[in-house]
């Protein structure tokens, strides 16, 4: 079981998680998904994450990743 946490950008309220957690759990290997307003992450949990992946879907959604 592999675990990513992501830092993202323009995460503002309950439906911006909630539109998160319903995209990156339709990914391939995501069991779990959990975003968060106050800190803007998400920490995905599953089998065989890809990165790359899960971060061109957030950036997609308009969920950029912080660097």
């Amino acid at each position: 079981m592999d675990t990513i946490t992501l830092s993202v950008k323009n995460v503002k309220c309950g439906g911006c998680t909630s539109n998160i957690e319903s995209n990156i759990s339709q990914i391939d290997g995501v069991d779990s998904v959990q975003a968060f307003i106050d800190n803007g992450k998400v920490t995905i949990t599953g089998n065989d994450l890809d990165r790359n992946v899960i971060t061109k879907v957030l950036n997609d959604l308009g969920y950029p990743e912080q660097n």
